[in-house]
């Protein structure tokens, strides 16, 4: 049975992650930054996956300490540890800081470990930010230059600081680059950016949608890919986009919700002008501006040869989505 080291297990997509590794057999260490998180983390994946080879160990993207009594006897990584909110913060460090830092000392510990493989969760806010809409493969970067946001630039620069430090050693690094990630919470807790929005638009807390569209991905869907970029020949030292290859609008995810039911989804999209002025003292507003009225579409080939992916319906996320967190 291999050990695998989940960084980020507390979250969304980590807790998935580490349930998929689990129900395929793997034990499975999960960090966190606090004891107090152990219990409900554990219950939540109980909930859907078989727990027995669950542990966890208490590390910090911002502290050398604990990572290599955390990785000892780990044969496989999962790096998915990095904060995200559309909100733009005051301080880009406060996404940049324990992105890239975390993400250079989570390889390098790993390296000394002896991992094989290390699987990083990078997004495609690394691949399209600061571009016009057009079509973008693995090859293609974001342009930090530009006025991308703090979490577009964190993830931009982590995924670099990864490439550059996966040359020194022989650990295979594989980047899965995600798109807007959906589908069921596993969690009591209302945490992370789409579960958050989810939740907003069914409540009927945004009242109107934003001009923003976007490639998706199921996080069930995500998590095979994980496990799947572990171990698959050929994975090593690529890049995966996980998202649609058409990009998804904000609302046609009202639209599903409402006709699931949820009749505080919203209906009227937002104008441009009124997202700018609010952009001004809203900081989630400042964080959409750079996406706005911009649609990107994906060569997402080598997912589908490499890693055998079979998506799931985005309006099967959407609605699975908002019946776990309405329950």
């Amino acid at each position: 049975m291999d050990r695998v080291l989940v960084t980020g297990i507390t979250g969304y997509i980590g807790q998935h992650c580490a349930a998929e590794l689990l129900r395929q057999g793997y034990e499975v260490v999960g960090t966190i930054r606090s004891r107090s998180k152990a219990d409900v983390t554990q219950s939540a994946i109980a909930r859907v996956a078989p727990a027995q080879n669950l542990s966890f160990a208490q590390a910090d993207l911002l502290s050398d300490k604990g990572w290599a009594d955390a990785l000892k006897g780990c044969s496989f990584v999962f790096h998915v540890a990095s904060p995200f909110w559309m909100a733009e913060p005051k301080d880009e460090n406060e996404f940049i800081a324990p992105a890239v830092e975390g993400t250079h000392r989570v390889i390098v510990a790993a390296q000394l470990a002896g991992v094989k493989r290390l699987v990083l969760t990078s997004s495609t806010f690394a691949i399209i930010a600061g571009k016009d809409s057009g079509k973008y493969g693995p090859s293609d970067w974001s342009d930090t230059d530009a006025n991308i946001g703090a979490y577009a630039k964190s993830k931009t620069l982590a995924e670099r600081a990864a490439w550059e430090a996966a040359k020194h050693g022989r650990m295979e690094l594989t980047v899965i680059n995600p798109g807007a990630v959906f589908g069921p919470s596993l969690g009591a807790e209302i945490d992370g950016q789409s579960v958050t929005m989810i939740y907003k638009m069914i409540t009927g807390k945004i009242p109107i949608i934003p001009d923003l569209a976007m490639g998706m991905i199921d996080v069930r869907d995500l998590a095979k890919l994980h496990v799947a970029a572990m171990t698959a020949n050929g994975a090593a030292g690529k890049r995966f986009i996980a998202c649609t290859a058409e990009p998804v609008e904000m609302a046609t995810v009202a639209q599903v919700l409402r006709e699931a039911g949820y009749k505080k989804a919203p209906s009227m999209q937002a104008p441009t002008f009124l997202l700018k002025f609010m952009s001004k003292f809203d900081p989630e507003a400042k964080g959409m501006l750079p996406f706005i009225g911009r649609k990107a579409s994906y060569d997402n080939s080598a997912t589908f040869q490499v890693l055998n992916w079979k998506p799931t319906p985005m309006a099967t996320s959407f609605r699975e989505m908002a019946s776990s967190i309405s329950k």
